[in-house]
């Protein structure tokens, strides 16, 4: 069986930065629905069209491609006083909302003695990833599958994106 639309379809990937550092690794498969509406990014979508089990790719994604460019828009940088002691840690997390209802994450990145800079791009945003992956399962999907979509989705990032 090969890799096509409406099929279930496990990887194994590891995403390198441009340096070729190893900055995620997934061992353990995760599975989607493949297609349109996979999350996939269109490059990695198109990699993997007709692939078996067992089969390898790598793709590289631009800024453009992938995670955007950075938007200097998304930091902020606010006087320690002002700011929650959960928040005055490197690596805390904060989620805020706009007037519409979107929210987004922002990471504390940076404090010293007087401030605390949060930044809400995503951790690889203007920069060119390679990913690497491995078909370790494809099979038709069950009738909830095509419905609801599959529960287990790669990469995390809001949905089902490889990432």
């Amino acid at each position: 069986m090969q890799v096509e639309e409406n099929k279930v379809v496990s990887v194994t990937y590891r995403i390198e930065d441009e340096a070729g550092e190893t900055v995620e690794r997934i061992d353990i498969p995760v599975s989607f629905l493949y297609g349109e509406k996979s999350g996939l990014f269109k490059k990695v979508n198109e990699a993997i069209d007709g692939m078996k089990v067992g089969d390898e790719a790598s793709v590289v994604l631009e800024p453009s491609e992938g995670f955007g460019d950075y938007n200097h828009d998304l930091t902020f940088t606010d006087q320690i006083e002002n700011v929650p002691p959960e928040y005055q840690a490197i690596g805390s997390e904060a989620e805020f909302s706009n007037e519409s209802g979107e929210t987004r994450k922002f990471v504390v990145t940076h404090v010293d003695a007087g401030t605390v800079t949060l930044d809400g791009n995503h951790p690889f945003a203007g920069k060119t990833m390679t990913f690497h992956l491995k078909i370790t399962d494809v099979r038709e999907p069950t009738a909830d599958e095509l419905t609801n979509g599959v529960s287990q989705t790669p990469g995390g990032v809001g949905g089902p994106t490889v990432h």
